[in-house]
This record gives C-alpha cells, sequence and structure tokens, in this order.
C-alpha cells in the first residue's frame, strides 16, 4: 500500500490516500521513488545509507521503520521542537518512505570540533538544548513504566546489548519514570544555523524510555567534548550511576559513533 499519513498519531495514523501496488504505484508515489532513486544512484546526493537530497528543500528517507515517522507526527503534533516536516509518506522496497523537509545548516558536532561557535553561540545552543529536552520530558506516556515506540509497538535500538556487572545490575533494579526520549542525541543529529538549533534530525530510535535514556545515550558518539556534556549536566539532571551502567554495556560495541544509520 502507498500511504499518505497525517493526523495524531496517539490514535493511530489517519490513512488519507490508498493505492494497490500490486496493480502499479500512484503517480505521485511513483514519482518521488523515482526521483530518490535518482538522487542516490546518479547524481550521489546521499546524505547517509538512507536519507537523500531530492531537491533544494526536500529529502526522502527510506526505508524506515514505523517507530520513526510515529515520532516525527507525534512531535511534530506535541511539541515545539525543529524536527522535518513530513510531506508524504509510502511503501517501498524494505520499509516505508518517508518524504520531508531538508533543515539547512551544519551539525553541531562539526561546528563545535572546529571550533566555528563563538561563547555565546555555545551558551545559546546549550540552553536550546535543555529547553528542548525539558519538552520531551514534559510528554506523558500512555502507561507509566512503559518501553515501547511512540505508539506502545517493538522500539529500535542499534547496540547490541547484554548485560554483565553489578553496575549494571542495580540500575536495571531500580525503579524510574518514563519519558519520551529521542534516543539518540548525539550533536551530529543537532542542526545548527546561525548559532541556533533549528533542527533535531534522526528519530529511528525514538519512543517511552526510562527517565535517564536521553541523558545517558547522548554520551554514545565518537564526539569527545567534555565540555558540551559538562554544560548540559548544569541545566538537567545527572545520571551519574546510569551513565557508567552505560558506558559498561558499551563495550560489547564495537565503539561509540562508529555506526551510522541515517
Amino acid at each position: 500500500m502507498a500511504t499518505l499519513w497525517q493526523g495524531s498519531p496517539t490514535s493511530g495514523p489517519i490513512i488519507s490516500e490508498q493505492t494497490n501496488v500490486n496493480a502499479g504505484l500512484d503517480l505521485k508515489t511513483a514519482v518521488l521513488h523515482t526521483r530518490f532513486r535518482i538522487a542516490r544512484s546518479v547524481l550521489d546526493r546521499s546524505l547517509g545509507p538512507t536519507l537523500v537530497r531530492v531537491g533544494w528543500n526536500h529529502v526522502i528517507k527510506g526505508p524506515c521503520h514505523p517507530p520513526e515517522l510515529e515520532a516525527l507526527l507525534y512531535v511534530t503534533e506535541h511539541t515545539t521542537i525543529p524536527v522535518p516536516r513530513v510531506r508524504y509518506t509510502y511503501n517501498g522496497p524494505g520499509g516505508i518512505y518517508i518524504s520531508m523537509d531538508y533543515i539547512k545548516g551544519t551539525n553541531l558536532e562539526t561546528l563545535w570540533m572546529l571550533g566555528l561557535l563563538k561563547p555565546g553561540e555555545q551558551n545559546a545552543i546549550v540552553n536550546d538544548m535543555a529547553a528542548i529536552l525539558s519538552q520531551l520530558r514534559a510528554l506523558r506516556p500512555p502507561k507509566e513504566g512503559i518501553v515501547a515506540s511512540t505508539q506502545g509497538g517493538p522500539i529500535l535500538d542499534y547496540r547490541i546489548v547484554k548485560l554483565f556487572g553489578e553496575e549494571v545490575a542495580i540500575c536495571h533494579r531500580n525503579s524510574y519514570r518514563t519519558y519520551f526520549s529521542h534516543a539518540d542525541l548525539a550533536p551530529r543529529n543537532i542542526i545548527i544555523c546561525n548559532g541556533r538549533i533549528v533542527g533535531v534530525v534522526d528519530w529511528a530510535t525514538a519512543g517511552w524510555y526510562p527517565e535517564y535514556w536521553d541523558l545517558t545515550k547522548a554520551y554514545f558518539t565518537s564526539f569527545k567534548v567534555p565540555e558540551w556534556y559538562e554544560r548540559l549536566n548544569l541545566k538537567l539532571p545527572s545520571y551519574s550511576s546510569e551513565l557508567m551502567a552505560e558506558k559498561i554495556l558499551w563495550t560489547l560495541y564495537d565503539k561509540p559513533g562508529n555506526v551510522t544509520h541515517n
């Protein structure tokens, strides 16, 4: 089925346009997927393994898993966080394809590592990030204690996780509140323009998680600038024990930041 999803993801997507793929794609879907394939294979406009820029203000990402689309729609409706605006979706080879706005700017990791941000801009970005996390943490889960995608389904985590050690066991015995989390708030997914955050991208792993998740998972990156995290910790709750447990789990993975999944 080629589907345009609109409305509130909390009550399930409203299917407003459908086409039987077996009978041939509808014209809009066929045009979009042709542009996607040409931009990726011929024009070399890939921005990542699954993300292709098909126009000046337009990207298509796919194949994607449903939780990413759920999260984009949910965050758009319930917050003022700048996320790519979803224009159209369709089912294609391997999963869902999301046509959305391209957010112009440079990722925070590049700007900070190259020393291109003034002190005032750094402070403004930290404040922006704290405000974004506060909005996410203000969202209420459908059921307290749930760990699930936006609509209550399975969630996606690219890491290989195996529990071991007392530090990990302690954290998993604790009780935590549930908050909506981006689950991959590494600086590479934060888009900056004119010294302010203009976009947060890559919501593939977003969903309902324990309260510490965004504030520990953000460290899982090749971005090695302690000052960034120290400044965030001044604005947000600290979860040092949970971070220690997370770092133990990371030893089972190659290295933070090695896997690209845009």
